[in-house]
């Protein structure tokens, strides 16, 4: 069976690009509340209101998808595949690529590093984010300096493949497609050129990308792609990983159960073909099909568009933060380097984490904080040398809870307008001048400032609710 629906249809005719909560008011400590100013897309985005309504349309017929002679399981299966087709399509990957569904950009590095041939050569750059630093380290990889600029990166990723050994071991090469700390777009045309003349295979990490730039696997010659449906307009908790069929063809699955299998003994074990063999388990339909209408949408809005509206819109917000006193902007390469739309900085003077605290408290402006899970990348740019580094790890591993040096970040996204730049700017510029309107404290179990005391209510949701909520996730 194949998908029916038109790509970028929404159930109720309302407009596909609107985000969902795009009006949602939020109390202030001051009292009151204001809308909510959501500079915080690189790490999840709201999702598409054509998102919400397939899903809500897909929900009436969710079922088992594969091997069910149900209707409602052949309605679920053909849109669960017409899903992968989209995502297929949204990056143009080649017609045998194999796209697996998986939980999101982590997961589908994971899932390549587990698969990859006996031997595999693994180069990845310092400036990575976790999710493409860590997984290779039980592999054996090696891990090129920050380089300075796109020039210096092409010529050490040269020299290192050409001082590999030369032998039939494969090599791999993991970079990011845009940097979520710095937002500088890698030039992945040339890396994959270099990767390629020293018989290498390349893996783009394009969780950052994939949101706010066209991606074309075909043209640029992107062997493996991974990207995360939550930072696409869909946060419904599914990923994709799709590139060449054979390393993920080769060996045991890099999860084992139900789904991944033709045949099961005691004794042996006739494991699938591609996608099932990499998709052990009840899969997750509904993420899934979010996903694939997200690409659909943003694929029909013209991704082209996206990012020259964006790239128009960060100019502005460059210009606009930098006449704010004591604004210090951190990037690695040439100001003039394409880039997605997100700055990280500091304010002279004000911990990140009490910045983002008064942001959100008494302006109602949502930015991340932290080291934003590339702490080898905010050291470089923090200028944390060697020494000061291993004293953290140190007064860490024995169970110290010393601040971390950190920055925050302002991110951009569809829903981002100039106005919401000017709300950061005047914010920022009153912060500077006059300090936080409201008292703060540092939180015995997040280690981060809050307000002290905090009178905001959470929103009345029909859910069971943490008490006493706190932070997690990718200001780690």
């Amino acid at each position: 069976m194949t998908a029916t629906r038109e790509p970028s249809a929404s159930v109720h005719g309302s407009d596909p690009m609107r985000l969902v909560g795009a009006d949602t008011e939020v109390p202030l400590v001051t009292g009151g509340t204001r809308r909510y100013v959501n500079l915080d897309y690189a790490a999840s985005a709201p999702a598409l209101q054509a998102v919400h309504d397939a899903i809500e349309e897909l929900l009436g017929w969710y079922s088992s998808v594969h091997r069910g002679a149900g209707f409602k399981s052949r309605a679920s299966t053909a849109a669960y595949e017409g899903a992968r087709e989209s995502i297929r399509a949204f990056v143009n990957g080649r017609p045998d690529d194999a796209v697996i569904i998986t939980r999101n950009t982590t997961d589908s590095i994971n899932l390549l590093a587990g698969t990859l041939p006996e031997g595999t050569h693994v180069i990845a750059f310092a400036g990575e984010h976790h999710a493409n630093l860590l997984p290779w380290k039980r592999i054996g990889v090696r891990y090129l300096p920050v380089p300075e600029t796109p020039a210096e990166m092409l010529d050490q990723l040269t020299a290192t493949l050409r001082d590999l050994p030369h032998c039939e071991d494969p090599h791999l090469v993991a970079v990011t497609g845009a940097s979520n700390v710095t937002g500088e777009m890698w030039p992945l045309a040339d890396i994959a050129r270099v990767a390629h003349e020293h018989d290498a295979r390349l893996l783009v990490d394009a969780a950052q990308l994939a949101p706010h730039a066209p991606i074309d696997m075909q043209r640029d010659g992107i062997d493996y792609l991974a990207l995360s449906a939550h930072k696409l307009y869909a946060p419904y908790g599914a990923g994709a990983l799709v590139g060449e069929r054979d390393w993920l063809s080769a060996g045991d699955p890099f999860l084992r159960g139900g789904g991944a299998v033709k045949l099961v003994t005691i004794d042996e074990t006739l494991w699938a073909d591609l996608p099932d063999r990499q998709e052990a388990g009840s899969p997750n339909v509904i993420g899934a099909v979010a996903m694939g209408v997200a690409c659909d949408a943003l694929a029909a809005a013209g991704m082209e568009r996206i990012a020259a509206e964006e790239a128009e819109l960060l100019t502005y917000a460059r210009a606009r933060l930098a006449s704010v006193e004591g604004f210090e902007h951190y990037r690695v390469w040439p100001a003039d380097h394409p880039r997605v739309g997100l700055l990280t900085f500091n304010l002279l003077g004000v911990p990140y984490d009490l910045l983002a605290a008064v942001l959100s408290a008494e302006y109602g402006i949502g930015i991340r904080h932290g080291c934003f899970c590339a702490h080898p990348l905010m050291m470089r740019l923090l200028r944390v040398d060697d020494a000061e580094a291993q004293r953290l790890i140190d007064v860490t591993r024995t169970g110290g809870h010393e601040r971390l040096p950190g920055a925050a970040r302002m991110s951009l996204g569809l829903g981002s307008t100039r106005a919401d730049v000017d709300a950061l700017t005047d914010a920022l510029r009153a912060i500077a001048a006059d300090g936080p309107g409201w008292t703060y404290a540092v939180n015995d179990r997040t280690d981060e400032y809050e307000p002290d005391p905090d009178p905001r209510p959470l929103p009345a949701l029909s859910m069971r609710l943490e008490e006493h909520p706190h932070g997690h996730g990718e200001s780690a």
